[in-house]
């Protein structure tokens, strides 16, 4: 008697674990909303690249134009620039400086660095901001403030754009209307 009633408690059981175990199984087999959306963005995707393939150039301006500035300004230490920097009042001021001018979001250096971090469960890889050369981390921001080096006195200039202020860059002096009274702003004047 105990046996049969052994097996009816195991049977039971079984029926119980199965059950439990297939809804599980199902729950588990059940794509995430994520994963939903993300299968149609692909789907999509496929489909509007089999209808409208990107289309292949012969010629590249875009490449041209890269290759003009390396041309320009990748031949000769020391070129000179030419910055115009109009105020909001529409008044012009500039500054000839040795090199280009340099915005604060660039570095010499990749902003990010690889290091081992604690990821949970497990230690693993993580890309986090590294310092740049001065010790300090940036935010890659301040990416409307410039600074150059003064042509003929070596000082160090800079300034913003933005805020009604803009500038405009040259490898030559300009003999434009728009800046014929142009104001030096660094020491450095353009001789006519």
């Amino acid at each position: 008697m105990r046996s049969r009633l052994t097996h009816r408690i195991l049977a039971a059981l079984a029926v119980v674990f199965l059950a439990v175990g297939l809804t599980a199984c199902e729950e588990e087999s059940k794509p995430s909303s994520r994963s939903k959306e993300n299968k149609a963005r692909n789907s999509n995707y496929d489909e509007l690249v089999a209808k409208q393939p990107a289309a292949k150039l012969d010629y590249s301006p875009t490449r041209e134009t890269k290759n003009f500035w390396i041309k320009t300004w990748g031949k000769q230490a020391n070129k000179l620039s030419y910055v115009y920097i109009q105020n909001a009042n529409g008044q012009y001021g500039y500054y000839v400086l040795k090199g280009l001018p340099v915005t604060y979001c660039v570095s010499l250096l990749p902003p990010e660095t690889k290091t081992r971090g604690d990821l949970g469960q497990y230690d693993g890889d993580l890309v986090v901001q590294g310092p740049s050369m001065d010790g300090t981390y940036s935010s890659q921001s301040n990416c409307t403030s410039y600074y150059g080096q003064d042509a003929e006195s070596g000082a160090y200039v800079e300034w913003s754009v933005g805020a009604n202020q803009s500038y405009f860059l040259y490898s030559e002096p300009m003999d434009l209307p728009q800046f014929k009274d142009a104001v030096p702003l660094g020491k450095t004047k353009i001789k006519n």
